[in-house]
């Protein structure tokens, strides 16, 4: 029997896979760490996103003796996808370590863009 573990992400964060930052400039110039922790916003692709905002169900009464009904949540999904490339606020974002490897856990509302691939059916113009 093996047991496998499987990171959820909950509410309305996302788990990012960061971009490795550029460490020299245009000319050739190697910078210090100190210089990409002083940046504001940074980048990685999305591996996983959590189910959403949640919504208030109004037909679910909060009566005591109504505690009987199941209440299932309903949630208003996030914009971010798994494979997106997320642009965010790096200081909203925490920094983990799942299975040796580090991730950033953004909320959505931190999340200042995104770029997504979409393959379309195009002619070839001969």
């Amino acid at each position: 029997m093996k047991a496998e573990k499987n990171l959820i992400i909950v509410g309305d964060r996302v788990l990012i896979d960061p971009a490795e930052g550029i460490d020299k400039t245009s000319s050739g110039l190697y910078l210090p760490p100190t210089v990409r922790e002083k940046e504001k916003v940074a980048g990685g692709y999305i591996v996983k996103t959590g189910p959403g905002y949640p919504v208030p169900d109004p037909t679910i009464s909060e009566e005591p003796w109504a505690a009987g009904r199941k209440k299932e949540v309903k949630y208003v999904p996030l914009q971010a996808v798994a494979g997106d490339y997320a642009i965010f606020l790096k200081e909203a974002a925490v920094e983990i370590e799942f299975e040796e490897k580090k991730y950033l856990i953004v909320p959505h509302s931190a999340i200042l863009a995104l770029v997504r691939v979409e393959i379309t059916d195009s002619e070839v113009e001969n």
